[in-house]
């Protein structure tokens, strides 16, 4: 059950982040007025990839292959999902952390704009270069 519901969450939050990294990006290259619409679309893709984290943090530790790796050790065919996927992950919404830290403090909207679509569109990367994709699609 923990796993569907990361799965199913991971939808959810990869859908969330493009969205926040479109929309700061439109906002940085048409210069637009930082307003309330976008301070929330950055503030629930933050809460909902905290939330992801710590749903993924207890599906790792409930998983059967890090229980397994414990035991054995681990072998390179479960590599992505034992160690490059989490730290990926984690490094991501530290990403995404950092990027709602630091356009709070910015002056202008155009820079507001533009630390979250560098820091979330970053982060974006990263959660893109270490999805399972062979079980999204499976």
């Amino acid at each position: 059950m923990m796993k569907t519901i990361h799965s199913y969450w991971a939808y959810f939050a990869l859908v969330i982040l493009v969205i926040a990294c479109i929309n700061a990006i439109i906002g940085y290259t048409s210069k637009k007025e930082f307003k309330e619409k976008d301070l929330r679309i950055s503030l629930f893709t933050l809460i909902v990839m905290h939330i992801q984290l710590l749903i993924g943090l207890g599906w790792y530790f409930m998983s059967p292959w890090y229980k397994s790796m414990k035991e054995v050790g681990i072998d390179s065919s479960n590599r992505l999902m034992a160690v490059e996927h989490p730290i990926l992950m984690i490094l991501a919404i530290v990403l995404v952390t950092i990027g709602w830290s630091k356009h709070k403090k910015k002056a202008t909207d155009v820079a507001k704009f533009k630390t979250i679509a560098l820091f979330y569109s970053i982060a974006l990367l990263l959660v893109l270069s270490r999805i399972p994709w062979t079980q999204w699609f499976s």
